[in-house]
């Protein structure tokens, strides 16, 4: 039986593309930029990269990138454009849970939860982190966005996402958030690009920053940094607070 993850990513290449949550990817790429120096020698893969925003423009500025996903759909659309722009990228399916690469890349980018922490438990998201973590050179550099633990203790977040969410875009309904597992729990209702209507009973893993910090340093991580993730303006001039729906 499949996750509603991989049932969310079937036929949505182009709808996914237009959801308001995608717009942010040249703010975005512009961070990952600065973090690494603007260096182009340095290898990047880009772990649940879906129809592969992130590693085209990364690969239009210079970088070379492999992008992976789970989703044949998902990875199709990333091909096209790719191809459109006559772009050489490594595309690849692989399951973030069993990664084949080992000390191959310089930096992962792990963005808009297209991955962790989408997976139904705990040891699964952690089962990422580490694929991360072997497919990383020493010294090696992770950037990636979670879902803020500390948001929906304070907010709801249905009253968020229908606060953010226009006309066509996927839609959250009945959000409950478990205080003992910290798993939002929501209905999604998605319409695929073939104008197919889709529900699907969710559930994602909100983090809190102590965590993140935790489950990195356990992986041998040195210097772990966490800040509000700001939909296409990544700074290290936003602290985290309560009112951040994600982190990175």
């Amino acid at each position: 039986m499949k996750q509603w993850y991989e049932s969310l990513f079937e036929n949505y290449g182009e709808k996914y593309d237009n959801e308001n949550f995608t717009q942010g990817m040249i703010g975005e790429c512009d961070f990952i930029e600065k973090e690494i120096n603007f260096n182009k020698l340095l290898k990047i893969i880009d772990i649940g990269c879906g129809t592969g925003r992130h590693s085209i423009e990364l690969t239009k500025r210079g970088y070379k990138v492999t992008g992976i996903d789970l989703s044949e759909s998902q990875l199709e659309r990333a091909k096209e454009k790719a191809k459109a722009q006559n772009l050489q990228i490594d595309f690849q399916k692989h399951d973030a849970r069993n990664l084949p690469f080992k000390n191959e890349f310089d930096l992962v980018i792990m963005l808009c939860e297209g991955a962790f922490p989408l997976m139904e438990t705990d040891e699964m998201n952690n089962e990422i982190l580490k694929n991360v973590a072997k497919s990383l050179k020493d010294p090696g550099k992770l950037i990636f966005t979670t879902l803020n633990g500390l948001f929906p203790l304070y907010h709801s977040v249905e009253e968020f996402c229908a606060s953010t969410t226009e006309e066509g875009n996927m839609a959250y309904r009945s959000n409950t958030f478990d205080l003992m597992t910290f798993r939002d729990h929501n209905i999604t209702t998605v319409e695929d690009d073939f104008g197919n209507e889709k529900k699907l009973e969710c559930n994602e893993r909100c983090y809190v920053p102590s965590e993140i910090t935790w489950l990195l340093k356990t992986l041998g991580f040195k210097k772990i940094n966490i800040y509000g993730a700001k939909l296409g303006a990544f700074s290290r001039n936003d602290k985290l607070t309560t009112e951040d729906i994600a982190e990175k």
